[in-house]
């Protein structure tokens, strides 16, 4: 369904937003996501071009690390999809309230 793919693109980028330098497991955890959901995540993210992954290496340690950042095609995507999120939490949000005057 395209509105859980949306959603979850929402959450992603809103992480990356949050935090660029994270590692895939902490993301996954943070969201509630398997590693596997979060990897096939950003590949598609990255493959729209609404994201870029970049490697490097701190050379005192030989530790890789990974930074995401969000382009600017995808700032105007998150947009999008904050924008559709909020409307349909006013949806919820009104269904609910007919809802509830409905019992009284």
């Amino acid at each position: 369904m395209k509105t859980i793919k949306d959603q979850d693109h929402f959450e992603v980028l809103r992480k990356i937003d949050k935090n660029t330098k994270t590692s895939q497991r902490k993301m996954a955890g943070d969201l509630g996501f398997s590693l596997g959901k979060l990897n096939y995540c950003l590949k598609a993210l990255q493959k729209k071009g609404l994201v870029k992954i970049k490697n490097f290496q701190n050379k005192s340690d030989k530790i890789n690390y990974i930074q995401y950042v969000i382009t600017p095609k995808g700032i105007s995507e998150r947009t999008k999809l904050t924008i559709n999120f909020m409307k349909r939490k006013m949806v919820e949000y009104d269904e609910l309230k007919q809802e509830l005057e409905g019992k009284k």
